[in-house]
């Protein structure tokens, strides 16, 4: 394995913890706006409870993302600097704007604005994923002219490209399915079973709606990027892992166990692992390249020396950051069960 490739496999990692991480935040903030206006069910408290810690947590990770880039291959960050100004400054002001209002919203609790507050925090916490997941289309080609030597993103190409839409369509499926499957799960643990048959069925709902959607990326993939789509036929049996996944998945939340319906513990396992095959086949088809022809991995690399300071000081880092994520964990959705049970709002 390269430098270049174990690079690039360490900031494809941050993405996909982020993705994950991410979409299970953006995702509680939509459903403690949709079941505001439902206290009898305890929806609303639950997501709140999980929101309160956790989206401080996930932003740690797009910092690593960017830095991680940068640092490993600075040719590339040049070209996606440029072509990504636009859908990047978007992403920043909905960050921020979802971040405000969610602030806003836990301190004006019992107030008439407290609603207000959260219905935008909520909205705009599901748009930041449909943006984000623009990144990965853009990065397939065919979107990026070159005028006079200046590369810039063609917006209408973007616009009217039925592979980004599928996309966006994933990441808006993807983050309701996965918070929702995660909040049933910790309203299980906190003996909240009203919040549980809600999320649950959140869950049944959204599963199909996001694996429809990876259907329709594959599908427009080919016609936009076949490059891409035959190199992923090159790692099927990852696709095919990863429905398989799915599947048990779906089962483990129709059984019953214990005197209730599903395991949505073993259901929140089985789709992480169905995300990183899925993952894993799409990066594995999309390299050599970032985006795709202008920059590859070799071309943006860092320089090998300064590739092995920086790989160290990552180790490093993340040798005294595991413990106290770890720490968290145990924290937040195990060990302390009066936490999980409060209801902060």
């Amino acid at each position: 394995m390269t430098d270049s490739v174990i690079a690039i496999t360490v900031v494809w990692g941050f993405i996909f913890i982020y993705a994950l991480m991410g979409t299970m935040d953006f995702g509680a903030g939509f459903w403690s706006m949709v079941y505001i206006n439902r206290d009898k069910t305890n929806a609303t408290n639950i997501a709140n409870t999980y929101l309160s810690p956790t989206w401080e947590v996930t932003n740690v990770f797009i910092v690593a993302i960017v830095v991680a880039l940068f640092s490993f291959f600075p040719g590339a960050t040049f070209t996606l600097g440029t072509v990504l100004l636009i859908p990047g400054s978007i992403i920043l002001l909905l960050l921020a704007l979802r971040s405000g209002f969610l602030v806003f919203a836990n301190y004006t609790k019992g107030y008439r604005h407290q609603k207000a507050l959260t219905y935008i925090s909520g909205i705009s916490g599901v748009l930041i994923p449909a943006f984000l997941i623009c990144v990965l289309p853009i990065s397939q080609g065919g979107f990026i002219d070159t005028i006079d030597g200046n590369q810039k993103l063609n917006l209408i190409k973007v616009f009217t490209s039925p592979n980004v839409y599928a996309f966006i369509g994933f990441a808006v499926s993807s983050s309701l399915f996965l918070s929702s499957l995660l909040l049933a799960d910790y309203s299980k643990s906190s003996d909240e079973l009203r919040a549980y048959d809600i999320y649950r069925r959140d869950a049944l709902i959204t599963g199909p709606l996001s694996l429809i959607m990876a259907a329709l990326i594959m599908v427009t993939m080919r016609n936009e990027a076949n490059w891409l789509f035959s190199n992923m036929m090159d790692f099927n049996w990852a696709l095919f892992a990863s429905v398989a996944m799915f599947v048990v998945a779906g089962v483990a939340l129709i059984i019953p166990y214990k005197g209730q319906k599903g395991m949505p513990r073993l259901a929140v396992v089985a789709v992480l692992l169905q995300y990183f095959f899925a993952s894993y086949a799409y990066g594995r088809g999309h390299l050599p390249y970032i985006v795709y022809p202008e920059v590859t991995i070799e071309t943006g690399f860092t320089h090998p020396n300064a590739f092995r300071a920086l790989f160290i000081s990552y180790i490093v880092g993340f040798a005294i950051l595991f413990p106290g994520f770890y720490y968290f964990w145990r924290l937040f959705m195990k060990q302390n069960k009066e936490y999980v049970k409060k209801k902060p709002y």
